[in-house]
């Protein structure tokens, strides 16, 4: 079995990558996602000003296992929270969603009770987001 398949299923793992809102730097969002992908899973990146609306819609459509957000705007509460709503609503709450950008350690806090799996903010390794996917993402996901 790969590093990055779904134990017994032969599968990969699918993350989508996001950028939610009006931030419109996505430099971070590129690299996490080529990381990701050349860890061996595959990857969907939506590109920049999403919706949380579109970002889950994405989600579903690909069968994600993940969805990873990266916002540099401050408004991480609020679409953080949004999305996993939504997924909540989708009766797809097993979609682990992880997020990174400028978040205040408060703020990590409170995105972390919110249900967000895990925030990597400045100075994450690439490496470190990749371990934190294959040991947290997709083990309990019914396929």
């Amino acid at each position: 079995m790969e590093p990055s398949e779904q134990p017994g299923t032969g599968r990969r793992l699918r993350v989508v990558v996001a950028k939610p809102g009006l931030d419109g730097h996505d430099r971070g969002a590129k690299v996490v996602a080529r990381a990701l992908r050349d860890a061996g899973m595959e990857v969907i990146y939506t590109g920049l000003h999403q919706t949380p609306e579109q970002i889950v819609r994405t989600a579903l459509a690909e069968d994600a296992d993940a969805v990873g957000l990266s916002v540099l705007s401050g408004a991480h509460l609020t679409l953080f929270a949004r999305v996993l709503e939504l997924l909540a609503a989708e009766d797809a709450s097993d979609v682990v969603v992880f997020g990174g950008g400028i978040i205040p350690p408060a703020d990590r806090a409170a995105l972390l009770e919110l249900g967000i799996g895990e925030v990597f903010t400045p100075g994450a390794t690439m490496a470190d987001i990749v371990s934190w996917v294959r040991g947290h993402v997709g083990l309990d996901r019914d396929l």
